[in-house]
């Protein structure tokens, strides 16, 4: 029986294919033709979580107490470990009970924020490039967006001073990533100063997220929002699991900063969820608490990788910066091509997977994002593919694009 009568609503309607989606679909059509792929596509870690969060979740699956509904806002020794790891990075003091939410990852409560303050109309900043649910969180809650373009020459930095003051009055919410999904940017702390201010100025709600907190390299440290004096009273930052402990799939994240801001966040929740199986939060306990050995040995691996892919894609004719942050390398596509073409030219050629900038937004139109997520071995071996397919900068074949 045909269900045509039956159509999404309008929020749904609205929203274009998610990239990832489409990019599993074209994967999955590639390995069906027997191609071995290196999907260099998601920023899906590799490898296990350490083995620590791994005993913790065992030991809490044995304890018979775990296996009822969590607490909506979080189990306290959880929302404690939290606010503790706040004040040893950062130097910040939260109130575990008011000022932090655990979430069922950092893009569920992204997600969910918007819903639960923008309502139909309202205009909400979003910087092009972002990660998607900065833009389509919004635009499911019917909000107005109002993109702002980031460019090479201002360092992937939003600049604040060209948005218009009348834009700025009406603004509800202003979406932000340092250091940045996609384009690996950092901010110095003063931009930081001056967005706060900026926030101030025109009564907007900060959203940070601050996803790749501790993927840092040759001695950067990124800012918290909440260091900045008087973040915490307009602003919230996300943070999650996935990226630093190797826990993409577990889905667990959280949220800090003002308290009224996290409430509203948390009413709309307990009414859509139960929160995190709370064996899960013992063992995210024990990640937040983990010694600065284990991070450095994380970022070393990161840090490894980078340095190989950069000097290999220089052979190439890539002049990549060499990036302070995050699991992506941003490279713009050779000229003539766009993101689309591009990175499904290089998958029909090669077997390689990179995610076309566009898909970030129309500010990543003309790059590819590539992740970190390989070992040496396999990222040379797509180098090694890119060399005997002929792509390079400065010119590559082209290829019709996968239908």
């Amino acid at each position: 029986m045909s269900l045509d009568w039956i159509s999404p609503a309008d929020r749904v309607r609205a929203l274009p294919q998610y990239v990832f989606a489409r990019l599993d679909e074209l994967k999955a059509k590639a390995r069906e033709q027997g191609i071995d792929l290196i999907d260099l596509g998601m920023g899906n870690p590799d490898g296990a979580a350490p083995q620590p969060v791994i005993d913790a979740a065992i030991a809490a699956l044995k304890n018979p107490a775990n296996h009822g509904y969590p607490p909506f806002e979080g189990t306290a020794s959880f929302r404690r470990a939290i606010t503790n790891w706040y004040h040893r990075r950062y130097g910040v003091n939260l109130d575990p009970d008011s000022e932090a939410l655990p979430l069922l990852g950092s893009k569920e409560g992204l997600g969910h924020l918007a819903i639960a303050y923008i309502n139909p109309g309202d205009v909400v900043l979003v910087p092009s490039p972002s990660y998607p649910v900065h833009f389509r969180g919004p635009v499911i809650a019917g909000g107005e967006i109002y993109s702002l373009i980031l460019k090479p020459e201002h360092d992937w930095l939003i600049d604040l001073s060209t948005i218009p003051d009348a834009v700025a009055e009406k603004a509800k919410i202003l979406y932000f990533n340092y250091p940045s999904n996609p384009t690996a940017a950092t901010a110095p702390r003063e931009f930081f100063e001056e967005i706060v201010a900026f926030a101030r100025k025109y009564e907007i709600l900060l959203v940070h997220d601050l996803c790749y907190a501790e993927l840092a390299f040759d001695g950067y440290q990124p800012t918290s929002l909440l260091e900045i004096p008087g973040a915490k009273d307009i602003g919230v930052e996300f943070h999650t699991m996935s990226k630093t402990y190797n826990m993409a799939g577990w889905r667990v994240g959280f949220v800090v900063g003002n308290s009224q801001i996290i409430q509203g966040l948390r009413t709309l929740k307990t009414n859509l969820d139960y929160g995190i199986f709370a064996a899960l939060q013992t063992a995210a306990e024990t990640a937040l608490q983990l010694p600065d050995e284990y991070l450095h040995q994380v970022q070393e691996r990161y840090l490894r990788r980078r340095d190989f892919l950069i000097q290999g894609l220089a052979e190439l004719g890539w002049n990549i910066p060499k990036t302070k942050a995050t699991m992506y390398l941003w490279i713009p596509c050779p000229p003539g091509m766009g993101s689309t073409d591009f990175a499904l030219s290089v998958l029909q050629q090669t077997g390689v997977v990179v995610t076309p900038g566009n898909a970030f937004g129309v500010g990543g139109e003309g790059y590819v994002r590539i992740s970190l997520i390989l070992e040496c071995d396999r990222l040379g071996e797509a180098l090694r593919r890119f060399k005997q397919a002929g792509i390079k900068y400065s010119s590559v074949e082209y290829s019709p694009s996968l239908s």
